[in-house]
């Protein structure tokens, strides 16, 4: 199978290459983090999660797919060298992780939903250390709880929340989607652009996705009524064409290009802002105001990735070959 990034080659901190990562992951986190501001009130409207991630991720591939065969540059031998790893980041990190959210939510409040989803940073460190050899530092789980603490904060779950546990599975699967999605993503060894990984995966997603809602596991219901936004009334079509372009297309092509930089363990503790950037995004689309408590948690989700950047320093690699396989 496909050969996953080992993150001992990720250049140094210094230079523009980490700093051009660190640019490309905060742009994938802010709008990967609009999505759920603009899809609450269509599917107040009576949208289904299901149709509105299809439409998501479909536009999103229309859109990435020229410029990544115009990335391949006649290489299609990538495309059939690399045909695993492509359906596998499409069926994981772009539908998997899709479904398995949007059933979590069914089931549960969407707050401890997202916050389990996102424990996929953790899952990434336990996978390079098991499967690469590299045993991460102090500083690194020191980063990496208090990011963790941040994200309590951010969510506002002190209060309390009831848990199912048919959510709690499903949040998990959302977990491991997400964890794909860095992980995979961050593979520099095969050639594959960026650009042509995440076309690939966007068509994979969107015709998995269309499978599942014609034999009925994924509700498909729309609405044509307006949907409001910061007091403004809109068109119910307007929020597609941004989901779309925006929170798939871009989203998914600044965070491919931000892990072959970064490295899946930094990149993925970084997109941890996608869920301050959520809660930024609701307060100005939806008049979500965050709470001072949800503004001390995103302090402390930075001050933890800046933990686990420090701690990249201190990661020990086991001996290994020069490609690790799946």
């Amino acid at each position: 199978m496909t050969t996953l990034t080992d993150d001992t080659r990720v250049p140094a901190v210094s230079g523009s290459r980490p700093a051009a990562g660190l640019l490309l992951a905060l742009a994938s986190a802010f709008s990967f983090g609009l999505s759920g501001a603009l899809a609450r009130p269509l599917l107040d409207a009576g949208w289904t999660p299901g149709a509105v991630v299809l439409i998501r991720i479909a536009l999103g591939a229309l859109i990435v797919v020229p410029f990544g065969v115009r990335a391949l540059r006649g290489r299609w031998h990538l495309v059939r060298d690399n045909a695993g790893k492509i359906t596998l980041y499409g069926v994981l990190a772009v539908a998997g992780a899709q479904f398995c959210y949007f059933s979590a939510v069914a089931h549960m409040e969407v707050g401890p939903a997202l916050l389990i989803e996102y424990t996929a940073p953790a899952a990434v460190v336990v996978w390079l250390w098991l499967r690469h050899g590299q045993r991460p530092g102090r500083i690194t789980l020191l980063g990496a709880a208090v990011c963790a603490l941040g994200l309590v904060l951010v969510l506002d779950l002190l209060s309390g929340a009831d848990l199912s546990i048919v959510g709690v599975l499903w949040a998990l699967g959302a977990m491991v989607g997400c964890a794909a999605y860095f992980v995979i993503g961050s593979d520099d060894t095969t050639g594959l652009p960026p650009l042509s990984l995440a076309a690939g995966g966007l068509v994979v997603g969107a015709a998995l996705l269309g499978a599942l809602g014609l034999v009925g596991l994924l509700p498909m219901r729309s609405a044509s009524t307006d949907v409001t936004y910061a007091g403004l009334d809109v068109a119910w079509w307007l929020p597609l064409p941004v989901l779309g372009l925006v929170t798939a297309a871009v989203a998914y092509v600044t965070g491919i290009a931000a892990g072959r930089r970064l490295g899946s363990r930094l990149a993925s503790f970084v997109a941890l802002s996608e869920v301050l950037a959520g809660v930024i995004w609701a307060w100005l689309l939806l008049g979500q105001l965050p709470a001072p408590v949800q503004l001390l948690g995103g302090a402390l989700v930075v001050a933890g990735v800046i933990g686990v950047k420090l701690g990249e320093r201190d990661v020990v690699a086991a001996p290994a070959e020069a490609e690790v396989r799946v």
